[in-house]
């Protein structure tokens, strides 16, 4: 159970990161992906998901 909470703790720090440190540019990119159609945003997420859970396939492998 800790593991887990450090995990969670990780990701808000590294999704917070872009924010903090480029305000403007997240103000942009925010809008250009809420234009986007939600069928790409979608394969956007999946796309995500995929690549962290490979990732964390081959650091437990």
């Amino acid at each position: 159970m800790k593991l887990f909470i450090l995990l969670i703790g990780m990701v808000l720090i590294f999704e917070g990161l872009p924010y903090v440190a480029a305000p403007e540019s997240m103000q942009v990119w925010l809008k250009k992906i809420s234009e986007m159609r939600p069928e790409h945003v979608r394969i956007m997420g999946l796309t995500a998901m995929a690549v962290g859970l490979l990732l964390c396939w081959i650091i437990q492998g």
